[in-house]
C-alpha cells in the first residue's frame, strides 16, 4: 500500500488543507495523474503550485506531457535531490509513523489503511500540525 498527499496552504497563512489517497501498490505515473485529477476537482479551479520531490514517476515523459497540458491551474516546482527535510509531506509521514503506525503488527493492509486514515484525521483536526510541518521544513509565512 502506498499513500500520496498534497498539503495546501493559503498564500496568507490563514488556512491549510490536506488531500490524500491510498493505493494498493506503488504509485506510478498513471496513478499520480489520477491523484492530480482528483486534486484538481478538489481545488475547483484554484491555481496550485505543487512542490515535488524526485520520485521517478514525477519526471516521466507522460507526466511531463500531462503537466504541460495542466499549466492553466498547476505549476510544478521540484525540490533539490535528496532533500526530504524540505518536504512538509515527509513530516506528515514521520508523524503518522510515530503515532498510529508505530510498532503496529497489522493482520492485513486494511488495518494499516484504517490506522493511516485515523492519523490523517488527527492531523487535520489538530488545526496546527499542517503548519508545524511547513515550519519544520523551513517554509513558513
Amino acid at each position: 500500500m502506498s499513500l500520496s498527499a498534497a498539503m495546501g496552504y493559503r498564500w496568507d497563512g490563514a488556512r491549510a488543507r490536506l488531500f490524500f489517497q491510498t493505493c494498493p501498490d506503488s504509485y506510478n505515473t498513471e496513478r499520480l495523474i489520477a491523484f492530480l485529477e482528483d486534486l484538481r476537482q478538489e481545488v475547483r479551479g484554484q491555481k496550485v503550485i505543487l512542490v515535488w520531490d524526485g520520485l521517478p514517476a514525477h519526471k516521466s515523459r507522460v507526466m511531463k506531457e500531462y503537466l504541460f497540458a495542466q499549466r492553466k491551474w498547476l505549476t510544478v516546482e521540484s525540490l533539490p535531490g535528496y532533500s526530504p527535510d524540505l518536504n512538509p509531506v515527509e513530516n506528515l509521514w514521520g508523524n503518522l509513523k510515530g503515532q498510529e503506525l508505530a510498532n503496529r503488527c497489522a493482520e492485513d493492509l486494511a488495518e494499516v489503511k484504517t490506522a493511516a486514515h485515523r492519523g490523517i484525521e488527527r492531523v487535520i483536526e489538530s488545526g496546527k500540525l499542517l503548519f508545524s510541518f511547513l515550519k519544520h521544513a523551513g517554509l513558513f509565512f
